[in-house]
């Protein structure tokens, strides 16, 4: 039994944390360095083109083998995202004072957090936090548990009330026995709920890996075949055969897609960083793009947190008298709560009234006054604690006054000075205050920004839910007058699509609420700033946390906005449109080649001919038709909205610009057999038709069309060009005859028409499709 007076001994208390009832840190383990290394090298992604570069080098030349690079490219940035977020989840606390005060042998110490022990008497002060969960044993305090659970309002702690760990001591003064300790308190109970690195849940990246996972499905077999056909049919050499199937191989792997992607995100975050916005992962800005369902917190997201006088009403009293009351009394009282801050904002002079006998604010009392020399007394706070029987004469007006949310403080006057520090008799009402939550400038038009965008809006606080409905009207946030204590009620999630605003939220609820969101289909967003909101951060699918809230709100969460301004939310969200409509618009290219890539592969071996290309030649092509127009068009503005799912938009564009590359190339190799090209004419004549069909893939992915943009394009034909004239041999090409230039121009324009058309085609094809299927949703 732990000495109220005294403490525990310093024995005592080394007995006791031997026994391990110490508060401590609870840490859980995440993956080790070496387990993420391992998982990101070790892909069959990773181990195809491997075994493509030792065969180039076995067989081949170096300089076939370069399209390896990209492979550690990408798999470096996977490393360094997965170590970058085990790091992030490693350093979660939910504590920030790192050191508590203590009565041992009868005096007070300053301790680490982690050193209190099972019943050490805790001392706390105004502006201290606790770290463990405490019952006070003497004394009285207020605590903001706003933090915990999401309850705006001071909490009086008496004699064997709970002081949980992570919140703040308000105002007044106590001493606690410990005894939640580490893994066993509030903080840290959360904390673990916290504690596993959350999957990234990108559409687009899924949709990426989807690709990859059937191309490599297709690969093996069709190796196979044309090493099959090169040795055993065409009498290719083994060196030719192996050399030529890796070129096929290489043009269907889309290796430098992943690389892009990693890139403009990457760029992405750096666009946001420099807005005051902190991106913790890369994929979240495409997730925020996606989201239809935003959760918010009142506090700190739509009110800044903080309180401010909006109406006064006199009962028997001028507006000259209430002010110089008021004034008198904000300059004799020092209180900290948030009503007294917002009374104080309103009347913050000086006064040159003598103050007696004053009254600091008490839970208890619930009131707060002062005697002034030739006043009398001026009391404020709640109406039924000062007037006592006298408040029925104006409860009506006073419950009249506080519609819509607001709260009413009462200033009275007696002409006689405090009794036994209770209210003076003759106390007489003067005026009513009301005091309401300040709505942040920016929130109002933010809010109409989802709204505009289709985002469905819930309100999840901790406060009252009449409140909390009021202050969202205010706001603008629609259906906010559907609200819901959720405090009596056992099954929230079942509630989500009937109401709005959702009050008294305990933070096992917020994240039921969530996990419902997701289970009817929705892409949920977040946002956040206490330890109350830490489990359902975690779970939405973005989680937006602001700089000024908890630091566990800002480690579990995939943005934190530095400024704690949430208008910076739209910039995000545009910034996630242009990632995934540019990511989208490249992706195109890289599949259009592949696409050609897998049916030259298959036509090589219908028709028994070696393959046209070499690795190098398909490097070449690949580097200035897909690798830097691609990044180019990825990193433009595109604020158009998202539409259509990723995959199907890609291969809606991929395949008529893959089967137009194939039947060009098709149409030159007829002509090469009319004019008797030789092997290495031909290869040299395909792979001008390919560069020529592609460049006009590019230039229709362009779309619309600028002037950097066509000109991005001259400068890659041109650097094609001189690659040809001045490095003709390293890319294994021959000297064009005039027959060989007439063949290439022809085909090249006609493929390129029929390219154009087979375009325009499709979009006329899924346009019809998709009017269809929305005359029939209707």
């Amino acid at each position: 039994m732990t000495d109220i007076e005294k403490g525990l001994t310093e024995a005592q208390a080394e007995e006791l944390a031997a026994q391990g009832k110490v508060n401590g840190s609870a840490e859980i383990k995440t993956k080790s360095v070496g387990q993420i290394i391992k998982e990101n090298t070790l892909t069959f992604f990773n181990f195809l083109n491997i075994v493509l570069a030792v065969l180039v080098l076995i067989f081949g030349e170096i300089k076939n083998a370069m399209f390896i690079g990209v492979i550690f490219c990408n798999t470096g940035i996977g490393i360094f995202q997965e170590i970058r977020a085990k790091r992030t989840i490693d350093r979660l606390t939910l504590i920030s004072a790192p050191k508590a005060h203590v009565i041992r042998d009868g005096t007070e110490k300053e301790i680490l957090n982690s050193r209190i022990v099972e019943g050490d008497l805790v001392v706390f002060r105004s502006g201290m936090q606790a770290s463990a969960d405490c019952e006070v044993v003497t004394g009285e305090c207020e605590v903001n548990e706003s933090l915990i659970t999401g309850e705006s309002d001071p909490i009086y702690k008496k004699p064997g009330d709970k002081i949980l760990s992570g919140s703040f001591i308000v105002s007044g003064e106590s001493r606690a026995v410990a005894v939640g300790l580490g893994a066993d308190s509030f903080a840290n109970k959360i904390t673990s709920g916290a504690k596993y690195v959350k999957k990234t849940d990108s559409k687009m990246m899924r949709a990426i890996n989807t690709i990859l996972k059937g191309i490599s499905i297709c690969i093996i077999p069709i190796m196979l075949l044309l090493i099959y056909d090169g040795v055993f049919v065409s009498g290719q050499t083994v060196n030719r055969a192996m050399v030529s199937t890796v070129a096929a191989v290489i043009g269907m792997i889309p290796e430098g897609l992943v690389l892009l992607t990693s890139i403009v995100l990457a760029v992405s975050a750096i666009r946001l960083a420099q807005n005051r916005t902190l991106v913790q992962d890369m994929y979240c800005i495409e997730t925020l793009a996606r989201v239809d369902v935003l959760c918010l917190d009142k506090t700190g997201t739509i009110t800044e947190g903080s309180m401010q006088v909006v109406e006064t009403k006199n009962f028997d009293c001028t507006d000259a008298e209430l002010d110089a009351a008021m004034t008198a009394l904000m300059t004799a009282l020092s209180d900290t709560n948030p009503t007294f801050c917002a009374v104080k904002e309103h009347w913050g002079g000086s006064s040159d009234w003598t103050a007696g006998e004053i009254m600091p604010f008490s839970s208890a009392r619930k009131w707060s006054g002062a005697s002034f020399e030739g006043k009398g007394t001026y009391i404020m706070g709640a109406g039924e604690f000062i007037l006592g029987s006298d408040y029925a004469g104006i409860k009506q007006k006073v419950e009249e006054f506080s519609a819509g949310g607001r709260r009413v403080i009462i200033l009275a006057h007696s002409p006689e000075s405090f009794t036994e520090k209770a209210v003076p008799a003759g106390t007489k009402p003067l005026a009513m205050i009301a005091i309401t939550d300040k709505i942040r400038a920016e929130a109002p038009d933010t809010l109409r920004y989802f709204a505009e965008q289709g985002v469905d809006i819930k309100i999840i606080s901790g406060d009252n839910p009449v409140t909390v409905s009021c202050v969202s009207q205010k706001a603008g946030v629609k259906n906010a007058e559907k609200y819901i204590d959720a405090s009596s009620v056992d099954n929230i999630g079942e509630l989500v699509d009937e109401y709005t605003v959702f009050g008294r939220v305990t933070p096992p609820q917020k994240l039921e609420l969530v996990k419902a969101l997701k289970a009817k289909g929705h892409t949920v967003g977040m946002t956040g700033d206490g330890v109350n909101d830490v489990l359902a951060l975690k779970e939405a699918d973005c989680s937006v946390a602001m700089q000024s809230g908890s630091e566990a709100a800002r480690n579990v969460s995939n943005l934190v906005l530095l400024d704690s301004n949430f208008a910076s939310m739209p910039k995000v969200v545009a910034e996630g449109r242009r990632s995934i409509n540019n990511v989208e618009r490249s992706a195109s290219l890289f599949l259009s080649k592949t696409t050609y890539s897998l049916l030259l592969a298959i036509l090589f071996v219908i028709i028994q001919l070696p393959f046209l290309f070499e690795p190098i030649q398909m490097t070449l092509i690949n580097a200035l038709c897909i690798g830097v127009p691609s990044f180019l068009l990825a990193l433009q503005p595109n604020k158009e909205l998202i539409r259509g799912s990723f995959i199907s938009n890609v291969i809606r564009k991929a395949i008529p610009n893959g089967v137009s590359a194939v039947i060009s190339l098709s149409a030159g190799i007829i002509c090469a057999n009319i004019y008797g090209f030789t092997t290495e004419e031909l290869s040299t004549v395909s792979m001008f038709i390919l560069a020529g069909v592609s460049f006009v893939i590019v230039l229709l992915a362009c779309d619309p069309m600028k002037p950097w943009k066509i000109g991005m394009v001259a400068v890659l034909i041109g650097a094609f060009v001189c690659g040809y004239l001045f490095f003709g041999d390293f890319f294994g090409t021959v000297e064009m005859t005039r027959e060989m230039t007439m063949v290439t121009i022809i085909v090249t324009a006609c493929g390129a028409a029929l390219t154009a058309v087979l375009n325009f085609v499709t979009v006329k094809i899924a346009n019809n499709i998709t009017e269809k299927r929305k005359a029939k949703a209707r």
